[in-house]
């Protein structure tokens, strides 16, 4: 009887195991869909998701983009639109534009995970809390902190324009060796035509602040019809890279790019090595991409643990600063311990700090960054 009673103790125990090994190794299938370039993608796909699956085993990370640009944001806001209703949704992290964000937030479908993970108590900057005038403090950690600037060819040009009127005086005497990408080939373009209305009319605190008042614009047609005049001597490049292209060809002397993708073109041999950037005045906008989580990501604890990795000082060093020279998406305090001086100081060669202080501007809140997109449409392409 004791013997039945063991063997049959003995199995329960065996069954009980057997039914919970297939849970403790179940596969965790992490989708993290990225707006933005095909870098962006990349760095997901071949940095984070192997640093990733070496210390969750159990864990397969697989990585999809959706575009360049705004564009790319609304595809991920639309999916998660599309499976409101469903229990448990399919993204597990995305990473989108500062101007999706506050819409994200608003309409309920991002989860207010900050506060789970240990990396959260490293950011407090303003982008952190604030994306184009709605509060996302809680629901996003920045992947990275861009800036844009002006590429410049010292072979081509002996001194670069310091300010927005200095470039159209210097685009006009030098005729199409000025280049940018509109408003509709990525980011750089619409940065460069942001900093343009900035300089050109008394409103920049207001529009990067608010309140939005739609009678705003109407006081803009001066600032566009110069545009639309200063267009008349540039090149309209094809996109963020065609910009670059043609820098590195010869064929413009100037144009904006992001600081990032400059910096990494230059490190690839794909631009001459002695290009540099200005930061011209009054200001140009640059922007975080956010790491958020939806709010009913189907692997939300691992979908945290991912984040919390990604935004580590280790990783930003490693991955955000040295291998795409971004600025760090945390507090720069943090990551700078984990790099050399060479590598730290190489990205305030030619912005410093206080450039980027005083002249490193945020994008409009979203009414009057939707005004600004439309009202070029309409005065400067027609």
């Amino acid at each position: 009887m004791k013997r039945s009673l063991a063997l049959l103790a003995s199995s329960t125990l065996l069954a009980a195991a057997l039914a919970a090994a297939p849970a403790a190794a179940q596969k965790i299938n992490l989708n993290v869909v990225t707006a933005g370039d095909q870098n962006m993608v990349d760095y997901v796909k071949d940095f984070l998701a192997p640093q990733f699956e070496k210390n969750n085993p159990n864990a397969s990370v697989k990585a999809v983009g959706t575009g360049p640009g705004d564009a790319g944001s609304q595809k991920i806001a639309e999916k998660l639109q599309a499976q409101k209703s469903q229990p448990a949704w399919d993204v597990d992290v995305a990473v989108i534009h500062q101007k999706m964000a506050g819409d994200l937030v608003r309409e309920g479908l991002l989860a207010p995970y900050v506060r789970d993970v240990s990396t959260g108590r490293l950011v407090t900057s303003e982008a952190s809390k604030n994306a184009l005038g709605t509060n996302v403090a809680g629901y996003v950690i920045p992947m990275f902190q861009s800036q844009t600037a002006i590429a410049w060819n010292p072979t081509l040009v002996k001194a670069p324009p310091k300010n927005y009127d200095e470039l159209a005086a210097w685009a006009k005497a030098n005729p199409r060796k000025f280049g940018y990408n509109g408003i509709k080939g990525g980011m750089s373009g619409v940065a460069f035509v942001v900093g343009w209305v900035y300089a050109n009319t008394p409103d920049s605190e207001r529009l990067m602040k608010g309140p939005y008042d739609a009678a705003t614009k109407v006081k803009w047609d001066g600032a566009l019809g110069k545009l639309k005049e200063f267009n008349r001597s540039v090149v309209i490049t094809p996109g963020n890279a065609g910009t670059l292209d043609m820098l590195n060809r010869g064929e413009i002397a100037m144009g904006p790019v992001w600081v990032d993708m400059f910096y990494t073109w230059m490190a690839d041999g794909k631009l001459p090595p002695n290009m540099r950037l200005q930061l011209i005045g009054p200001g140009m906008p640059g922007q975080p991409m956010y790491y958020v989580i939806p709010a009913k990501a189907a692997n939300m604890a691992a979908a945290k643990k991912f984040v919390e990795m990604a935004t580590s000082p280790q990783v930003q060093a490693e991955g955000i600063v040295k291998k795409f020279n971004w600025y760090p998406g945390i507090d720069a305090q943090h990551v700078k311990a984990q790099l050399d001086d060479k590598t730290w100081n190489k990205l305030f060669v030619d912005v410093t700090p206080q450039e980027l202080a005083s002249k490193g501007k945020t994008f409009p809140i979203k009414q009057y960054f939707d005004d600004i997109l439309e009202s070029y449409e309409r005065k400067v392409l027609n």
